[in-house]
């Protein structure tokens, strides 16, 4: 998902670098700042699902000690 808006963007800024175009170069930062962001995006969900799970495996051995 992030990686390849990274590679897209990349692309086009190259581009607009070779032609010239300003607002090419801009888009292809811009989509490859939005990549970035989908990127980190991504690592957050599975890092909090990561301690979701981890939560949730303390919680039945509480449970189990408490039993």
């Amino acid at each position: 998902m992030g990686i390849g808006e990274n590679i897209k963007g990349g692309r086009k800024e190259k581009a607009g670098d070779v032609v010239n175009d300003d607002n090419l170069q801009a888009e292809g930062e811009a989509q490859q700042t939005k990549g970035e962001a989908q990127t980190e995006e991504t690592k957050a969900r599975a890092e909090a699902k990561a301690h979701e799970k981890k939560a949730d495996a303390l919680d039945k051995e509480q449970k189990s000690l408490e039993d």
